[in-house]
């Protein structure tokens, strides 16, 4: 039994004697865990991107994905979005969300959102309208275009602002932002469809020191509200983030722990270092 199937089937010795079952906006987290990936391959003509892929993420966990160039870390986040459908195994969000049975639309829906390296924002709009189209909403045309702003949604946005710390921004145009703040509006933009999950794909590629640092403060402060993965090749950003680390090597999970623990895994050396 893989431990994401053992995680399903038991409950959390911590939760154990809680009685009631904890539901996190539809989410059932009460064993703690929040994603499974349970034996799952995937091939294209032949090649094997994942490989009897086995993951256990905790709700909350701020959780580090590295591995080379072909590892599947791309492919692993396509399946959890419903982008590309597995030829093996189970995908659950939560206890009961089967993900393979979803669509895209359906699984952002029930609470994952993905960032992709390449920042997509409305760039001829201001950054506060960005967070406002943003919104988790009826995005039927007529709703939309007779939607008005309640007291919820502002404070909801000025809030979102905060904590991406663009609120001097607010009024600006999105497009003359720095490359940088671009990318934490668009994370801004994910919080507004209030997600449970975050998929972060190489989020700091080519920012600055000073927009690197500030990243890793933002994801900090999203962790335990939010349950991020993050993949990343800068392993000074990883060191700075991570909590658990996961490797990926050939479509499989090579090693797991702590960033100490990675560094001095002989087989994460030769994997990386081609040793």
């Amino acid at each position: 039994m893989t431990a994401a199937v053992a995680g399903r089937e038991h409950w959390d010795d911590a939760n154990a004697g809680a009685g009631a079952r904890v539901m996190s906006q539809g989410v059932d987290t009460s064993h703690k865990g929040i994603l499974y990936l349970d034996d799952i391959s995937v091939s294209f003509e032949g090649f094997k991107a994942l490989n009897a892929l086995s993951l256990l993420i905790d709700a909350g966990e701020l959780r580090c994905v590295i591995g080379p160039n072909g590892a599947g870390k791309t492919t692993m986040m396509d399946v959890i979005t419903g982008k590309t459908r597995p030829d093996t195994g189970t995908a659950f969000f939560g206890q009961t969300i089967d993900l393979t049975r979803l669509t895209e639309p359906e699984i952002a829906d029930r609470g994952i959102g993905r960032k992709f390296q390449k920042p997509t924002v409305f760039q001829q709009h201001t950054v506060y309208e960005n967070l406002e189209l943003a919104q988790k909403a009826d995005k039927r045309v007529w709703p939309t275009l007779n939607a008005r702003l309640d007291a919820r949604a502002r404070e909801r946005i000025a809030a979102t602002l905060e904590t991406i710390k663009l609120l001097p921004e607010a009024n600006r145009l999105a497009g003359l932002l720095s490359h940088g703040q671009k990318q934490w509006l668009e994370i801004g933009m994910l919080l507004m469809q209030e997600p449970q999950l975050l998929l972060l794909d190489e989020p700091v590629a080519g920012m600055t020191d000073d927009e690197t640092m500030r990243s890793a403060e933002l994801f900090l402060s999203l962790a335990g509200n939010y349950t991020l993965i993050v993949v990343e090749h800068d392993m000074e950003f990883v060191r700075k983030i991570a909590h658990k680390v996961t490797v990926l090597h050939e479509g499989s999970v090579l090693a797991e722990g702590s960033m100490d623990d990675i560094t001095a895994n002989e087989q994460v050396i030769e994997v990386f270092l081609g040793r």
